[in-house]
């Protein structure tokens, strides 16, 4: 079977290698139709790591997939050959006490799909997954467009950990494909004043299109100023999207008194600061959001229900045996890029 390996920083070779089988009866044998390339991906693509989590070349990168079942395990319940799955990456061990207190995506012992040092990833023709990570979809959903089910289920648990809030004052910091769906989120389900930064304009317009009130490019505006004029009082909460520090120093200033900041973004540096005099004195709350938590239903309905969504973020499709120009456009942010996918 064709498999794609990052074999050094920015090479990417399609090989041949063997294709997987089922090794327990609650595995499913999948053929993967369409991977997307999400930012921590770029990480390993451009730096070999993010973190302590160092690549040792040659990897699979990719963890945001859909597939088809080719084979089910004998105790497999829900899926038989031909279904249309959407993917969780997170493989969780279901035994420890983050599992068993409802928090499988921090799992003591879990693995994830294209992760060093876990799971080599799913830019291959199959891979084998235990059933309880693959969840059905309608076969008349269209693969492609379904590929964004994960990195919305993303966007879906940072709203559920905002406790669904509504009628607020809201930034979004970056609108990467991330950002952009919790403003999509944040506005369809909320109906929230949403402010979004970005250094791309046409990344801004696309928030627009998808409600947010107001869309400053940082390296134009000292938006930190401009959403105080407008917004007296600050901001109730804000979703810091693209892991730099001048966003989080500009959420920090735009937080309210007793306001919440949620880490979403993964920073290329391993330390970041905040000024802790303004995080002490305005008793601000920090969240991170790691990954997802039981969110991939309700992203898989909110994929198929809002097709401007779908057709906002999804902007290049590449074959598989193009696959280093599409790691190449969204690297270098080319061609006015969101959400880049390889097809199988």
């Amino acid at each position: 079977m064709k498999t794609l390996k990052l074999t050094a920083p920015r090479t990417l070779e399609l090989t041949e290698t063997q294709k997987p089988e089922i090794q327990h009866p609650t595995d499913v044998l999948l053929k993967i139709a369409v991977v997307g390339i999400c930012g921590s991906d770029i990480h390993y693509y451009k730096q070999g790591g993010i973190g302590d989590q160092i690549i040792e070349f040659p990897f699979t990168m990719g963890h945001e997939c859909t597939a088809i079942v080719e084979k089910a395990g004998s105790k497999v319940t829900k899926l038989t050959k031909g279904d249309h799955v959407a993917i969780d990456p997170q493989v969780p061990c279901g035994r420890c006490s983050q599992c068993l207190t409802d928090r499988k995506h921090t799992c003591l012992n879990g693995k994830f799909l294209g992760c060093p040092g876990q799971l080599e990833g799913c830019l291959s023709e199959y891979i084998v997954m235990p059933e309880e990570c693959c969840f059905k979809l309608d076969k008349q959903s269209d693969l492609i467009e379904s590929v964004l089910v994960e990195p919305l289920s993303v966007a879906m648990y940072a709203h559920k950990l905002s406790n669904s809030i509504q009628r607020k004052q809201i930034a979004v910091l970056g609108v990467g494909p991330i950002g952009l769906s919790i403003t999509s989120i944040l506005k369809t389900i909320g109906d929230n004043d949403i402010y979004v930064t970005d250094k791309l304009d046409y990344r801004l317009e696309i928030a627009r299109k998808l409600g947010a009130g107001w869309a400053g490019n940082v390296e134009e505006a000292d938006v930190v100023r401009e959403i105080s004029i407008k917004e007296p009082d600050l901001m109730d909460a804000v979703f810091e999207c693209c892991g730099e520090q001048d966003a989080l120093d500009q959420a920090i200033d735009l937080l309210k008194p007793g306001g919440t900041l949620y880490l979403v973004g993964i920073p290329e540096v391993n330390r970041v600061s905040f000024d802790i005099s303004k995080v002490r004195r305005k008793e601000i709350c920090i969240q991170n959001v790691r990954r997802q938590n039981e969110c991939m239903p309700q992203a898989i309905h909110f994929v198929e229900e809002h097709q401007v969504y779908r057709e906002l973020l999804i902007t290049h499709v590449y074959p598989v045996n193009q696959a280093a120009e599409a790691f190449e456009t969204v690297a270098e942010y080319r061609d006015k890029v969101v959400k880049a996918v390889v097809r199988f």
